[in-house]
């Protein structure tokens, strides 16, 4: 138990510092080759903060361990609305001025909707893997046009500009990139032997592991870049990386099950878990778009959400309690 536990720390620490590396030498080899800020951001920046969860699942799949794989998407993204946005604005009331925040939005919403679509009949078959993969490739390339348009106009460029780098030698870029990479990597192979270790000695499911302990850790990035970009102001940024991430996270990191070990997913999944990412989601789309005006997320609101995320973990107990009775 001990072996295990300091590998889900060990494997956290890997995997925070790990994604760091290949935001930053990502963000820097775009910006030698020409792309915009805003587009990094969008998109690579978007991607590299969910890479932990990409990387847990697909590692999780490949061993058999579907459940966690599921969890951590799902629970990934409750933990970001939550825990995360709940956090930042207790500490810093966040506002969202950006049009392309508000365009993501109903996105994300839509996205939502359309993996649940695919996942009612209770499984994640390869060819569903492929239809979220190929709306992954879709949304990047949505993105990539939105950022090219918006470019000039959209006070999230002149965010983006100021915290990505553009005087990181291309060499050390490169190579910030393949370190990151590889640390993710391992730091992925760790964390869900030692998850997967505590469900079995624990007597509870990988899925409820993958809900709360892997979620919240694979979820540090995303909580270190919102509360350090709120403090600077960077309010759209703050939520534009959790919009991102959890966009990610239902095309890519929910796409690696189907990919690599199709088959069927645990019935709490569609009654207990979606619908809760499902109402966090709408939740933070009235609270986020603004429909007379900048959208916001005060303190009292993000006091609510950080108490649906307790009670949410509290349902976890109560089921993990009935499964071990």
């Amino acid at each position: 138990m001990l072996n295990a536990t300091l590998a889900v720390v060990g494997g956290f620490i890997l995997l925070v510092w790990g994604a760091e590396r290949f935001v930053s030498g990502a963000s820097a080899t775009a910006r030698h080759f020409g792309v915009s800020p805003l587009i990094i951001g969008l998109t690579i920046v978007a991607l590299g903060t969910s890479a932990p969860e990409i990387l847990v699942s697909a590692v999780a799949s490949w061993q058999g361990n579907t459940g966690l794989a599921f969890g951590n998407a799902i629970g990934s993204n409750i933990t970001n609305i939550s825990l995360v946005l709940g956090l930042t604005a207790l500490v810093i009331p966040l506002k969202v001025h950006s049009k392309i925040l508000k365009r993501e939005l109903p996105i994300l919403l839509l996205i939502m909707f359309l993996v649940l679509a695919l996942i009612l009949d209770g499984e994640m078959n390869r060819g569903d893997g492929l239809l979220l993969v190929f709306g992954l490739a879709i949304m990047i390339y949505w993105l990539v046009q939105l950022g090219l348009k918006s470019r000039q106009e959209d006070p999230m460029n002149e965010e983006y500009t100021q915290e990505i780098s553009s005087d990181m030698p291309r060499r050390r870029a490169l190579l910030w990139l393949l370190v990151g990479m590889l640390v993710l990597f391992a730091g992925s192979k760790i964390l869900v032997w030692g998850a997967v270790s505590i469900a079995e000695f624990i007597g509870i499911s990988d899925l409820v592991i993958g809900l709360t302990i892997i979620a919240i850790g694979t979820s540090l990035p995303e909580l270190a870049a919102s509360i350090i970009s709120a403090r600077k102001g960077e309010y759209d940024i703050a939520i534009g990386n959790i919009i991102g991430s959890n966009m990610f996270n239902l095309l890519a990191v929910m796409s690696m099950p189907g990919l690599i070990a199709p088959g069927s997913m645990s019935p709490d999944i569609l009654t207990r878990d979606y619908p809760w990412m499902v109402a966090l989601t709408i939740a933070l789309f009235f609270m986020a778009y603004g429909f007379r005006g900048p959208g916001k997320i005060n303190r009292i609101e993000g006091g609510v959400l950080l108490t649906a995320y307790g009670y949410y973990l509290y349902t976890l107990y109560l089921s993990a309690q009935n499964t071990v009775l």
